[in-house]
């Protein structure tokens, strides 16, 4: 799978590679996989938001492939910020959207960035 080199984006910090904050904007923005180490599994995943709950960044994303401790890789998954690792921003894109697995959406103190189109406004 082929995978956008981190080095080809400029990050806000000139000469620097870019953070992980700018890789997920980037990546929910274009609608791309993402690829990333989580509790020691290599996950190959949908972002959908990323935003902030309890004062804690988070992810939320649906895994397509990859490791999973639980056995099946894929489905619905959140995802601490401080423990993502090896984040890669692929070249394949996903359609947007899947539908919420409760059927509702969760409160975020703060939404960063999100595939959804829910009125987002994107903060900074």
């Amino acid at each position: 799978m082929r995978r956008l080199s981190p080095r080809s984006k400029r990050s806000a910090t000139e000469g620097q590679p870019p953070t992980t904050d700018e890789l997920l904007r980037s990546a929910i923005a274009q609608k791309r996989l993402v690829e990333f180490v989580l509790d020691g599994c290599r996950r190959l995943a949908e972002p959908h938001d990323y935003g902030v709950i309890g004062g804690v960044p988070r992810l939320f994303f649906y895994q397509v492939g990859g490791e999973s401790r639980s056995g099946n890789p894929a489905g619905w998954r959140w995802a601490l910020l401080p423990k993502i690792s090896e984040l890669e921003i692929l070249e394949r894109r996903f359609a947007g959207p899947r539908p919420a697995p409760t059927g509702r959406h969760v409160h975020w103190d703060e939404l960063f960035a999100t595939v959804s189109p829910r009125g987002f406004r994107a903060t900074t």
